[in-house]
């Protein structure tokens, strides 16, 4: 059978304003060409359409018409919770000009939520539940409907859950991800501006799920298992990027790649004992790491490790990221430089309990931190999450359920603690300009400059893109987030199972 497998292009930045986020950062689709990696492996003729790559067309109708090009059988869809309806929409012309095109959708929203969702989208023929290989695998090799565990899907009028099946023992089973598929890569994508040093850049997935429970984050596709591939796996999955593809920098996007600690101490040793000529970024935990890994992590070419740390807040802490101190979040700080590494700092905006106190005391603790970078996000809840029951009851705060904005840069969550979102908008850009304006941090980058030479080469490319970019935040410093309808069909108020069904 053959596949085609798409990433939509969903609301990255703002619906209705430029999409500015592929200027800084276009990545590979990983999740879709490891699928398709999989499916070829077994026989099965696959083909990648990235709608967010350098050359889709921006409209739904164009991008239909390349998808159809591939002359799919069936086309899976894999959609975040912000770039769902974009997925319904597509699938809205797929089935307009192909009726008989079995489309399936699969990825965390789809996982959380499950059968109500092919009840308000009949386009959608059937929902790929938790890991994708088991029921993509099965669709191709038209296995019955009903043999098919983790598949949601219709039986005439009644919509049918399957049995949920185990996950993947040994992800050392599954191929390297199928980037020779992907138009354009790797020179037309790039990671994050400022976080390389050398070109062309790649992401890299090993492991999946977290052994820890954070507040915010979707647990529905992993649930709460922990699989990891193994130091040789990942070495030759370097080393084939490096030698097919020209890759010398690769981002590790692990929810937390030091977990397993052994793993990476090896990982490490065998790139120093075999260097592969390039660099990569990971994520630690703070407080949970030591002095020797991070020398391993500096001697087998890391250049940033990022880690969260959410708030500085001790209430806040305590209630959505429990085990982390802000003493810890300073000592690892002074750890990570001390090995030669740069500290990158992730932190929410907007939680449940946040006030603009609570805030204005984590905005004084990045300053004083002596971040090399820092990503601040706004609070986005997602229906896999724990709090997303706490903040649909209206008790914590304002939330506009509009699955578009769910993406990190909308306000959507209105915390009790804040008069207005136009606050809160001019708290944030406020931060960020404190942050990026202050000497320490314009002092680093004066002094890596020359490291960040294919960055500013990027960005002279794109200059009339930069200024639009630097114009839209200028109007914004104020706080005025713009208010947008909702997608008329998108349903409001579905609740999230455990299983999907």
């Amino acid at each position: 059978m053959r596949v085609t497998l798409v990433q939509p292009s969903g609301f990255n930045f703002i619906p209705g304003q430029p999409d500015f986020s592929v200027l800084a950062n276009r990545l590979a689709p990983v999740g879709i060409l490891s699928l398709a990696a999989w499916l070829e492996q077994h026989g099965h003729p696959t083909a990648i359409y990235d709608c967010l790559g350098p050359l889709a067309p921006s409209s739904l109708a164009g991008q239909a018409v390349q998808i159809l090009a591939t002359q799919p059988d069936l086309v899976g869809i894999s959609a975040t919770t912000s770039g769902f309806m974009d997925a319904v929409d597509l699938a809205t012309q797929l089935k307009a000009a192909r009726p008989e095109l079995r489309v399936v959708a699969g990825g965390a929203h789809a996982s959380s939520l499950g059968a109500q969702l092919l009840a308000s989208f009949p386009e959608l023929d059937a929902l790929c539940l938790g890991e994708g290989e088991g029921p993509l695998l099965d669709l191709a090799e038209g296995k019955a409907l009903a043999d098919i565990p983790n598949l949601v899907w219709r039986d005439g009028e009644r919509i049918v859950s399957n049995p949920r099946r185990p996950r993947l023992l040994n992800l050392d089973d599954l191929p390297f991800p199928a980037y020779e598929k992907l138009a354009g890569f790797p020179e037309r994508y790039h990671l994050p501006l400022f976080s390389y040093a050398k070109r062309f850049g790649a992401t890299m997935i090993t492991s999946r799920g977290c052994p820890y429970t954070c507040s915010f984050c979707d647990r529905t596709v992993f649930e709460h298992q922990y699989k990891f591939n193994s130091p040789a796996y990942i070495y030759a999955h370097m080393k084939h990027l490096r030698d097919r593809f020209g890759v010398h920098h690769i981002n590790v996007y692990d929810d937390l790649f030091t977990a397993n600690q052994g793993r990476v101490s090896e990982l490490c040793q065998r790139l120093i004992d075999e260097p592969l000529g390039l660099n990569f970024n990971c994520i630690i935990r703070a407080g949970h790491t030591s002095d020797e890994l991070l020398r391993l992590l500096k001697q087998a070419g890391c250049i940033v490790v990022s880690f969260g740390a959410e708030s500085a807040d001790p209430g806040l802490m305590a209630r959505h990221k429990a085990g982390i101190t802000l003493e810890a979040v300073r000592s690892t700080v002074e750890q990570v430089h001390a090995a030669g590494l740069r500290a990158k700092g992730l932190f929410i905006f907007g939680l449940p309990g946040e006030t603009p106190e609570t805030f204005q005391r984590t905005s004084d603790f990045i300053l004083s931190l002596d971040l090399d970078d820092m990503n601040l996000t706004k609070f986005s809840p997602l229906h896999g999450a724990p709090l997303w029951a706490e903040c649909v009851t209206g008790e914590e705060g304002d939330f506009n359920e509009d699955w578009r904005l769910l993406n990190c840069v909308n306000p959507v969550f209105l915390p009790k603690g804040f008069a207005s979102r136009e606050q809160m908008e001019a708290l944030y850009n406020a931060h960020i300009e404190r942050f990026y304006k202050s000497k320490a941090y314009q002092r680093r980058f004066g002094r890596r400059l020359w490291e960040h030479r294919w960055s500013l080469w990027h960005l002279v490319r794109h200059m009339p893109m930069v200024w639009a970019a630097q114009r839209y935040f200028t109007s914004k410093r104020s706080g005025d987030p713009k208010v947008y309808d909702r997608h008329p069909r998108q349903p409001v108020g579905l609740k999230p199972h455990p299983l999907g069904l």
